[in-house]
């Protein structure tokens, strides 16, 4: 047994320093990354939020909606190939869908069956709760000698010799969080984890090193969070419970005193391990949770606040576009970020 004495921090336990700048407007602010990847050599240019692999979020719906502006979708790795046929604008929006997949068997078979009729998607993400097993990283491997060309997200981790051990096996990019996520139980269950700004900044500067990328995946309750974890070196940042409850997302809306709701739940819960693999298995437990959150309307109102919030953060930073956002950012430890008299925002 050991004990780490370093103060691990979450976005919650910092803000933004603003400095001076020569920025007019938030309208000057570029958002557009352009990414050239380690193992695949693919190129790709988008502004880099994603939609997370996660029931009524990872859906194709959203991900029509996300590509008007240039944001990738990570789908939810139940979608096979009838699905996919069966959506008439794939060819129009491919350059921002990931197709997700597991390790099983049935997932990775089912992943080769739409790319064998669908050879244009470029983006595999290979989705574990826990990237730290050997198996994981043997898999990975496995997935970059089928498809050579394809570039490949792999996770979860949340320290830098596991970000490494990803890249080394085949990732281009390494999605970074555990138990941080609006939905996720996993740090109650298990207590295991890692406050999210730190694994990010620790992670991003690990798979730097090795020319790679790292998606900041869970943890962010506002568009403050999202800019700071661009702030802290993140490549990417994906979002789930902030993206939930769209009309794009499906799912059905349920009626409460004169109020619309919702269902949003976590892809270890027990409602997903119900709905996707008829029921819990005897081994394990939920590492999730169901909520009911008020429906939302349009995705596009949500995405333009997001994105303007990152525009703001960048104009009070001094950084003209998000690549330099991080190269403007100090982070300053807080015990308080706001002023909640009339409630948490």
């Amino acid at each position: 047994m050991r004990i780490e004495e370093e103060i691990k921090l979450d976005y919650s336990d910092v803000l933004l320093r603003p400095k001076r700048s020569t920025l007019k407007s938030r309208k000057e602010v570029d958002l557009t990354r352009i990414y050239k990847f380690k193992h695949s050599n693919k190129e790709w240019t988008g502004i880099p939020v994603i939609a997370s692999n996660m029931d009524g979020v990872g859906e194709l719906d959203v991900a029509s909606s996300l590509a008007k502006h240039s944001i990738m979708t990570a789908l939810t790795k139940h979608h096979n190939l009838q699905i996919i046929n069966g959506f008439k604008s794939i060819k129009e929006i491919f350059n921002y869908v990931a197709l997700s997949c597991g390790t099983s068997k049935e997932s990775f078979a089912r992943l080769n069956q739409i790319l064998s009729e669908h050879s244009y998607f470029q983006f595999i993400c290979i989705d574990v709760a826990n990237g730290y097993s050997e198996n994981f990283s043997h898999f990975i491997s496995s997935v970059r000698e089928k498809h050579p060309s394809k570039t490949i997200i792999a996770g979860n981790v949340v320290t830098a010799d596991m970000t490494q051990e990803l890249i080394l096996s085949g990732a281009d990019i390494v999605k970074v969080g555990i138990g941080p996520g609006s939905v996720c139980t996993t740090r109650i269950q298990t207590g295991v984890g890692y406050p999210q700004l730190s694994a990010v900044i620790e992670c991003a500067d690990a798979a730097h090193g090795l020319g790679a990328h790292i998606i900041a995946d869970g943890g962010c309750t506002c568009p403050g969070d999202v800019s700071k974890a661009f702030g802290g070196g993140a490549d990417f940042v994906m979002l789930g419970g902030m993206l939930a409850g769209h009309k794009e997302g499906g799912g059905k809306i349920i009626k409460q005193n004169g109020t619309d709701y919702i269902e949003f739940y976590g892809s270890s819960s027990e409602e997903a391990n119900e709905k996707h693999y008829g029921g819990l298995a005897n081994y394990r437990s939920s590492e999730g949770k169901k909520v009911k959150i008020s429906f939302r309307g349009d995705l596009d109102n949500t995405i333009r606040d997001i994105l303007g919030g990152v525009r703001s953060s960048c104009t009070y930073v001094g950084a003209p576009t998000l690549k330099q956002l991080s190269k403007c950012t100090t982070f300053i430890r807080v015990s308080n970020q706001y002023n909640d008299t009339f409630g948490k925002v």
